[in-house]
């Protein structure tokens, strides 16, 4: 067994760096990583999230969700993208292994999170040991995402679907099945 140690960066638009550095052990799971993650920034737990493995270009890889989002495909099967089944060690790849962390999808927190370092003694729990800057409250983004906008219908588009072909003039029944 070993420690990892994890920078845990938040994206955000503040010039000042916010980070906690997280040790934990290889044999923990992601919803350990995510609880302390949480804590570490003072967020609560009632929000959808996921981790993404990602690459030296941050892109987004293999979803590891908090729940099970199989929607009973097959109950019997224990999915390896849940978080309580997903023991990190198993998708360490890379000496600076990234992960991206986004909680709550409406005001999308963005974590992005990269392995800095090992630790031969093994943590008991996840300890976060290093705090820079002061995380923001977990409110303080609004819920549409800071710049998502959602479009509504305007007067003029009104008559118009989202091909401009305007409203279906006939009925169902126009059609020969």
């Amino acid at each position: 067994m070993a420690g990892l140690k994890f920078r845990v960066l938040l994206d955000s638009k503040d010039k000042n760096e916010i980070f906690r550095d997280i040790l934990i052990s290889d044999k923990d799971t992601f919803e350990s990583l995510y609880k302390a993650i949480l804590d570490a920034y003072n967020f609560t737990q009632d929000q959808m999230a996921s981790f993404y493995m990602s690459n030296d270009n941050w892109d987004k890889g293999h979803e590891i969700s908090l729940f099970d989002m199989s929607f009973g495909e097959d109950p019997d099967q224990i999915l390896p993208g849940v978080m309580t089944n997903s023991v990190i060690g198993d998708f360490i790849q890379e000496s600076d292994q990234k992960i991206i962390l986004v909680h709550d999808f409406l005001r999308m927190w963005i974590f992005l999170i990269e392995l800095i370092g090992y630790s031969e003694s093994t943590p008991d729990a996840p300890k976060n040991v290093l705090s820079v800057g002061n995380a923001p409250s977990e409110d303080s983004k609004s819920a549409d995402g800071e710049g998502l906008q959602f479009e509504t219908e305007s007067d003029e588009d009104e008559d118009e679907d989202e091909f401009g072909f305007g409203e279906f003039e006939g009925g169902y029944d126009d059609f020969e099945y």
